[in-house]
């Protein structure tokens, strides 16, 4: 049985994330990401407890936007919590015991190479269209940009932006202050289903808070959001099962539901 779940803001969170939604004062944090010496993720105690006993029970897959390179600042997933698979950069990359899948990496290609516009001529268009975004842009492997913007657009801009890139074969994410634009052929969903039909196996539940996480969560039985999470503003509570709780303790609670799915298997 697979159980996916989106990282940041879902399960982990970053000292901003915890400052933004607030920390109960009986939870214990279990530090989970460390970058340049310093820790910068974070669950609870609890919860990194049943996510041991998660992956030891079904086949775990961290499904996150961030890089391989970013993704890998999780160190519990070196020693403390095996992985077989992880899904990054969106879906761009499979890992399979931490080295990227060629058969996933030859089968994106072609389709990156049909119908998917480079990434030149998206720009071209968002000029001539007279789009302007205030912010510093980030490039991810070559793959895909994004913007951490300083202002927001408005409504009416963001709906031009995202019928233009739908019209160059590509999809725009707003995801807090970062303003992704990513080539449709790379999809965290895709990606699972690949790996779904390589094991012959059912996504049997998913997590994750942001819109782009809606492109995997479609294909698990059961679908686990987090109340504070971006993706309620384009699905309504019909679709998924919300948490009660916010930030560190909604990354704990989705953990005792994967374990309540783990339950309906036996």
């Amino acid at each position: 049985m697979i159980l996916a779940s989106d990282l940041d803001r879902t399960i982990m969170y970053s000292n901003r994330a915890i400052e933004e939604f607030g920390f109960p004062e009986n939870k214990v944090l279990k530090p989970v990401e460390r970058n340049k010496g310093n820790w910068t993720g974070y669950m609870t105690e609890a919860a990194f407890s049943m996510l041991k006993e998660v992956s030891q029970h079904s086949l775990f897959i961290p499904v996150t936007t961030r890089t391989t390179e970013q993704f890998k600042r999780f160190v519990i997933f070196e020693k403390e919590i095996p992985l077989s698979y992880a899904i990054t950069s969106n879906g761009a990359h499979i890992l399979y015991n931490g080295e990227p899948l060629k058969e996933w990496a030859e089968h994106l290609e072609l389709q990156l190479n049909n119908g998917c516009a480079p990434e030149e001529e998206l720009d071209f268009a968002l000029k001539s269209a007279g789009i302007t975004l205030d912010g510093e842009r980030k490039q991810a492997e070559n793959l895909f940009f994004y913007y951490i913007l300083n202002c927001l657009p408005t409504p009416s801009e963001l709906a031009e932006i995202r019928e233009l890139t739908v019209k160059y074969g590509w999809k725009m994410s707003l995801q807090g202050r970062k303003l992704y634009f990513i080539p449709s052929a790379i999809s965290k969903g895709k990606a699972l289903e690949f790996i779904c039909n390589r094991e012959g196996m059912e996504a049997m539940a998913g997590a994750g808070d942001s819109v782009l996480d809606w492109d995997f969560l479609k294909n698990c039985r059961y679908r686990f959001v987090p109340s504070h999470g971006e993706l309620l503003k384009v699905k309504g509570p019909a679709d998924i099962t919300l948490t009660n709780q916010l930030g560190v303790a909604a990354g704990e609670e989705i953990l005792q539901h994967f374990l309540k799915a783990l339950s309906l298997k036996f």
